[in-house]
């Protein structure tokens, strides 16, 4: 148990007391967006100042998958099971069909360039939701140094039908990793400000989610006792899962803190996946790492 804080008794119903953390991958600058794909049976995940995107299969282990990557960071997979990606060099969230091409389904809001789109999951609907922090345009070291064009950071929908995204959550200093509920009925979204400034709390927001995707009644879930939340999931029985500066912070549908996996880097996104699904992948600074968990991701098994 060398690599876990219990905080609560319902911890013990979602990890295996005996399985081990392993690194099944390194030497990346700033490895993030681990994405799974049941029907390739592999994993997706960016290295964002590396300027590519990684591939680990259980037989070949890591490898790389896209080469010029426009400083690719979150990744998703779509209903259809197809790759959704947010760029900081592109400013841009793009769709990779099965064929291989490439197109864009946000760059822009009234008629003005995105920060650096940052997180993306996908709703059962088609709908596509992401996060536009400024991370990507601060400095040359994950995206290209720019001035800012929206009025803002906010979190973004756009419709199944496609078309110009919509500011959904305007009221965020730097809105980061997000995921829903397994009804979808909620959005949980990370607030990553405390990265820049101090005042600004670490924490994990939650909205409802209405039939026509607006969404309404934000407050705060959870707090992040150590560093900040970055990538978030939400597990099959709505336990959130928080990446934290010691490690990955698991939180029950209530908010409370059920307990830690501690980590040896600090952690920067989490997914689940493997041929159950009970696998957790997490994404540390320069590493990949893979835990067994009593636990599968909101939707699982998915269709695609």
């Amino acid at each position: 148990m060398s690599h876990y804080d219990q905080r609560d008794p319902r911890f013990r119903a979602l990890i295996h007391p005996n399985a081990q953390l392993r690194q099944i991958g390194s030497g990346f600058e700033w490895a993030e967006g681990p994405a799974w794909f049941p029907a390739a049976q592999m994993l997706l995940f960016s290295d964002i100042p590396a300027h590519r995107m990684m591939r680990w299969t259980a037989e070949t282990g890591c490898t790389v998958f896209r080469e010029h990557s426009d400083y690719s960071n979150g990744n998703t997979r779509d209903p259809q099971g197809r790759l959704v990606t947010c760029h900081h060099g592109l400013r841009a969230v793009t769709r990779t069909e099965h064929d291989g091409s490439r197109s864009i389904v946000a760059g822009s809001h009234a008629g003005r360039r995105l920060n650096s789109p940052n997180d993306v999951v996908a709703h059962s609907d088609g709908s596509i939701w992401f996060t536009d922090p400024t991370y990507g345009i601060l400095s040359d070291l994950e995206g290209y140094r720019a001035p800012r064009e929206q009025d803002g950071s906010f979190v973004y929908r756009v419709p199944p039908e496609g078309g110009e995204p919509r500011a959904v959550i305007t009221d965020f200093t730097q809105p980061n990793g997000l995921c829903f509920s397994p009804d979808e009925g909620l959005l949980y979204v990370a607030e990553s400000g405390s990265s820049h400034d101090p005042d600004v709390p670490p924490v994990i927001r939650v909205f409802d989610i209405a039939p026509d995707g607006s969404v309404a009644n934000g407050r705060d879930f959870a707090r992040i006792d150590q560093g900040l939340p970055d990538g978030i999931r939400c597990d099959a029985q709505g336990n959130v899962w928080s990446s934290a500066a010691d490690g990955v912070h698991v939180f029950a549908p209530d908010g409370v803190l059920l307990g830690k996996i501690l980590v040896p880097e600090v952690v920067s996104n989490i997914c689940f996946g493997g041929p159950r699904g009970n696998r957790l992948f997490i994404t540390a600074t320069t590493s990949l790492y893979m835990l067994a968990v009593d636990a599968a991701a909101a939707g699982w098994p998915p269709a695609h």
